[in-house]
């Protein structure tokens, strides 16, 4: 027995010993070819979740070896909480936030998304035309007091005399509260995202200021996108190549969108519109706003613009920082 045992037991570790190794490659090889996760964090009704819709229709996400989870939260508060807790990599923010944040110590990045900006939007028949018809009047601000938007109206106002917070009657809300009060008359204007700008266009408002003016107003030399995706220094540091690929993902969301009226369709349905009008609003509105400078000449007009806002308003506008840092800005291009 004792003989047969010997044979035995060699040939029995030699099995395990082959079954391990099968099973320790069959998990490495499954550890290569696992999709990199990005947890995406985006406003319910923001417009990123159009394009990331538009890359897993595609496949896009699946060519690019990325697995892409997006958490819809009710209010841009919530995304930012999301980023600072941990429980995203990445939101969609604009890069006053994030500048204001990485003066504080937290090492954000920020690459481009949209230049698309909102209104000041009134009745057809408002006497309102330019930010000093603003005095005495009320004006709805959706995202609150610290928005991208309301800073740059305050910054062009304060430049001519005027303080918006003292001379003007000022409400904030989530977007569709402050679209819904100017519909209903409990407020003069309203000073909406892009999108709902568009929403009440289609409902007889009139962009009666546009915030791509202030801007100019302000030193930009070109359309400046505000908005775009924040996430850390570490995370880009460990992700540089997902993050490459996600973002050459977006672009081609951002032609598909461009090229394919059918990708509108769900779009269509998620609104909610009627017809192909109000759609063709929306459309146009989100295409003009696809970046299309270089992340440098971005970062370029943004350090103008927040020398501006600095010199009118202080910290109060922008925080403690006396310059834009010029790490914040981020090319997935190149990684830096």
């Amino acid at each position: 027995m004792r003989a047969a045992d010997t044979g035995v037991m060699p040939m029995i570790k030699r099995v395990l010993v082959a079954a391990l190794a099968v099973a320790a490659s069959a998990c490495l090889a499954s550890g290569a070819e696992a999709a990199d996760r990005l947890r995406i964090a985006i406003q319910k009704t923001g417009t990123a979740s159009w394009e990331i819709g538009v890359i897993k229709a595609h496949g896009l996400d699946k060519a690019a070896n990325l697995d892409i989870e997006t958490t819809e939260l009710a209010s841009t508060d919530a995304g930012k909480i999301a980023l600072e807790g941990g429980a995203a990599d990445m939101v969609v923010e604009d890069w006053l936030w994030a500048a204001r944040e990485r003066g504080l110590g937290d090492k954000l990045l920020f690459t481009p998304y949209s230049s698309a900006l909102g209104a000041v939007m009134a009745p057809r028949d408002s006497p309102v035309h330019a930010v000093a018809d603003l005095a005495g009047r009320s004006i709805g601000v959706a995202g609150g007091p610290l928005d991208k938007s309301w800073l740059l109206l305050r910054a062009a106002a304060l430049g001519g005399g005027l303080d918006l917070t003292k001379e003007a009657r000022p409400s904030y809300g989530a977007p569709p509260l402050i679209a819904e009060k100017l519909v209903q008359g409990e407020t003069e204007t309203a000073l909406e995202f892009w999108n709902f700008s568009a929403d009440l266009e289609g409902r007889g408002f009139r962009r009666a200021i546009e915030m791509a003016d202030i801007q100019k107003a302000l030193g930009a030399s070109g359309p400046l996108a505000m908005t775009g995706y924040v996430f850390s220094e570490a995370f880009a540091a460990s992700h540089k190549d997902a993050l490459k690929r996600y973002f050459a993902a977006a672009a081609e969301a951002h032609k598909i969108l461009g090229e394919d009226p059918g990708a509108w369709a769900p779009i269509k349905a998620r609104l909610r519109l009627k017809d192909d009008a109000a759609l063709a609003v929306y459309r146009q509105r989100y295409l003009e706003g696809v970046p299309k400078r270089t992340v440098a000449d971005e970062a370029a007009d943004a350090r103008i613009l927040y020398r501006r806002l600095r010199e009118i308003g202080g910290q109060e506008l922008v925080g403690k920082a006396k310059e834009l840092d010029a790490g914040l800005f981020y090319d997935p291009a190149t990684g830096e």
